[in-house]
């Protein structure tokens, strides 16, 4: 996670999940949740800390908490986290993703780690148009970056599935 407003995601996916689940009507009626005790509605247990997240908040912890409430209350309404993934396993910026992707020890197999995990963020094929200034080089990268097929690629720059075919072939000799 890139961010601590990720993380407050994550805390408020988790404290959601029983009520969307559909074992319980609200947050506050599952047992084993720390919502009630962050939310103050119950007396906190001696290992459970609350302090980071209601700090978010607020200075003071009745504020804190009473806003903490509406966080999750506003939540119930958005989709789930999961929507926000990106490679099945980052949340954060392209830039983010990019990052902590370099950091992969480069002598590691990734063998049996998902295509999507190892891919580059999405980006519209549009992009690519604009960054190369040769259509053949942009239809080149948009195909390796493993998320457009040939003819997506193709209808992005107004031509065959098979003219993008050619372009990447040729541009795999010349390397």
């Amino acid at each position: 996670m890139e961010k601590d407003s990720y993380l407050l995601e994550l805390a408020r996916y988790i404290v959601l999940n029983p009520m969307r689940a559909g074992m319980v009507r609200s947050a506050k009626d599952w047992a084993r949740s720390s919502y009630s005790t962050t939310a103050g509605q119950r007396q906190p247990h001696p290992l459970l800390t609350t302090a980071w997240i209601l700090g978010n908040f607020g200075k003071k912890r009745r504020v804190a908490q009473q806003k903490y409430r509406q966080f999750v209350q506003a939540g119930k309404k958005q989709s789930g986290l999961w929507d926000q993934l990106k490679n099945q396993i980052y949340t954060g910026s392209d830039q983010f993703v990019e990052d902590m992707q370099r950091k992969i020890d480069p002598k590691q197999s990734l063998r049996n780690e998902p295509k999507t995990q190892k891919n580059s963020p999405v980006k519209a094929l549009s992009f690519y148009k604009k960054k190369f200034k040769s259509r053949n080089r942009a239809m080149d990268e948009a195909c390796r970056s493993g998320h457009s097929t040939l003819a997506e690629v193709g209808n992005e720059f107004g031509v065959s599935y098979a003219t993008v075919s050619r372009a990447v072939k040729e541009l795999e000799c010349q390397m």
